[in-house]
């Protein structure tokens, strides 16, 4: 059903254009899955950047450093320019967050490490 909805929407948009005559059945198919693998490419190496930044939250920062990073999306740098940087305050909050986060944990893992000495030692 939404296959059928997606190729409409192509299809429409093709046909918008003056220069573009009929349209072959298969053409919106082909573009429909063109499209799907090109944003699940996209969002997969949004994604990586956005674990690597240590936050939880994908973003529009994280979104143009994948752009910016990877030769492929060099066509969408004018588009990503023109976005401002508002996830760059959120992002940097996050790295700090996750930051503490794992300094706390790695204190608890050397905290549990001091006990058991303790309590081997108590024994």
């Amino acid at each position: 059903m939404q296959a059928n909805i997606a190729k409409a929407r192509i299809k429409k948009i093709m046909q918008a254009d003056e220069d573009i005559g009929k349209i072959a059945m298969a053409v919106p198919l082909l573009v429909s899955k063109a499209l799907e693998l090109f944003l699940q490419d996209l969002c997969d190496r949004t994604y990586e950047i956005t674990l690597k930044k240590g936050a939880k939250t994908l973003n529009s920062l994280h979104l143009k450093q994948c752009v910016q990073s990877f030769h492929v999306f060099d066509f969408l740098k004018d588009t990503v320019s023109r976005v401002p940087d508002l996830g760059a305050s959120d992002a940097a909050a996050e790295d700090r967050s996750a930051a503490k986060r794992r300094k706390i944990s790695e204190d608890e893992e050397d905290g549990n490490d001091d006990e058991s000495k303790k309590a081997r030692v108590v024994s």
